[in-house]
């Protein structure tokens, strides 16, 4: 992957960290009613969940701008930016899991 590569998927990343911070703070505190690491957990868990929700509606808007583009319904321009954001972030979520999986590799493997 280039640099413009990388850069595109960091950008990506860093959009989802931004918009997973959101909901935190608009959030009302509340009592605690689990310990503090399941919140914790939990908050990832829910991160998680939203990012591929979005890769999910990015991929379905996708596929309907080439199909309303196949009708003459879209114009080439409008298609072709659904399919490059489809598509990069596609590509930050293979990342994520990529550096993920490498990540528990490395926890695994440490000595005890």
């Amino acid at each position: 992957m280039n640099d413009l590569g990388i850069n595109r998927v960091l950008t990506e990343m860093r959009a989802l960290q931004a918009r997973s911070k959101l909901p935190a703070q608009e959030v009302a505190p509340t009592a605690p009613t689990a310990p503090a690491q399941e919140s914790k957990e939990s908050g990832f868990v829910n991160a998680m969940a939203d990012a591929v929700r979005d890769l999910n509606t990015k991929q379905a808007e996708s596929g309907k701008a080439q199909e309303a583009f196949q009708l003459g319904r879209m114009d080439l321009a409008t298609t072709m930016l659904k399919m490059q954001e489809s598509s990069v972030a596609f590509r930050a979520a293979v990342e994520v899991r990529n550096r993920a999986v490498s990540a528990y590799q490395d926890i695994m493997n440490m000595p005890l």
